[in-house]
């Protein structure tokens, strides 16, 4: 059973830049938002690069080989990886939980997600939360457009982390480049656009009475405490560990052989270059790549000097 190094799509956004270029993607234009690196979501998903599943959607094979992926049974493949840059602040927005998601739009995951912040620019800073004691008081302050009350900010730099699970309001501000692990779910609720034109020319859709339902109030900052330490060769940093996913950065400077927690494994590398090796099979990786590590291999084996993050499903996913 081999690696499957998927094939990243690029996506153009009203609020994106070319920093993505500086993982060796070609951009098809001068506002490329998104790479969606690993994604089986129905409307965008990738195709396997190489080896016996090459030309294959990943979403096919999560529905027409289920071996590779531990026999599940659910119907849609539960996690996205994204890279994402910002040359301009995204919509402040709010995701749905699970039970809204399938209540409201037929859907059967809402958005938990999470974000390492790869790059930021001096005084790159997120909204994150909100100041509202009641949900009362949210629609009121909503509704009189008073937005610099609304929303909380957060200051980030390089190395962060943050979890943004359903029912944040969130938004990533300009000059931010993250890796986003998230549900799979394509479900955004916008509160304010800053009354900007989408590239048709006209004022993209609010949902401003879907984002007061699903929003959590008060605001509760979920982020844990983050764990480091060192295993001979690799700095390990335990980033989030939750019902939906868990989240590692592991920086290698040598060899490290790397163990699956759950039945398949997904990995980008964020920076650097070097091999992964399984079962006598040597795959040359290096920054920008996308990999799914299946079920039936249980450890592989990196050298090289290199940056990944591997992603996780948890038991809800």
């Amino acid at each position: 059973m081999p690696l499957l190094k998927l094939k990243p799509m690029l996506k153009e956004k009203i609020w994106g830049g070319t920093a993505l270029a500086s993982f060796g993607y070609e951009l098809p234009g001068e506002q490329t938002g998104e790479c969606w690196g690993i994604s089986g979501h129905g409307s965008a998903t990738n195709e396997v690069a190489s080896g016996p599943y090459a030309g294959r959607t990943l979403r096919e094979l999560w529905q027409e080989e289920p071996h590779l992926f531990g026999m599940t049974k659910k119907k849609e493949f539960p996690l996205l990886v994204k890279l994402l840059h910002a040359a301009d602040d995204l919509s402040v927005q709010v995701h749905p939980d699970d039970a809204y998601a399938e209540e409201q739009e037929g859907y059967p995951y809402g958005k938990t997600e999470c974000w390492y912040i790869v790059s930021a620019d001096p005084g790159a800073e997120l909204v994150l939360g909100h100041n509202a004691a009641t949900r009362e008081e949210l629609e009121t302050m909503v509704h009189e457009g008073r937005w610099e009350d609304v929303f909380r900010r957060k200051p980030v730099k390089a190395g962060d982390f943050v979890y943004v699970p359903a029912g944040t309001v969130h938004a990533i501000g300009a000059g931010i480049v993250l890796l986003e692990v998230q549900q799979s779910s394509d479900i955004t609720y916008r509160f304010y656009d800053y009354d900007r034109p989408g590239q048709d020319g006209s004022l993209r859709e609010l949902h401003v009475e879907d984002s007061i339902a699903c929003t959590t109030v008060p605001h509760q900052d979920r982020t844990p405490k983050r764990w480091r330490w060192q295993e001979d060769d690799v700095l390990v940093e335990e980033l989030i560990d939750t019902d939906y996913f868990s989240v590692r950065s592991l920086q290698l400077d040598g060899k490290m052989m790397l163990r699956k927690r759950a039945p398949y494994q997904l990995v980008t590398v964020l920076d650097g270059a070097g091999t992964a090796c399984v079962k006598g099979e040597t795959y040359e990786v290096k920054k920008g790549d996308h990999l799914v590590v299946p079920a039936d291999i249980p450890s592989v084996k990196w050298e090289g000097q290199l940056q990944v993050v591997v992603a996780e499903p948890g038991a809800k996913a």
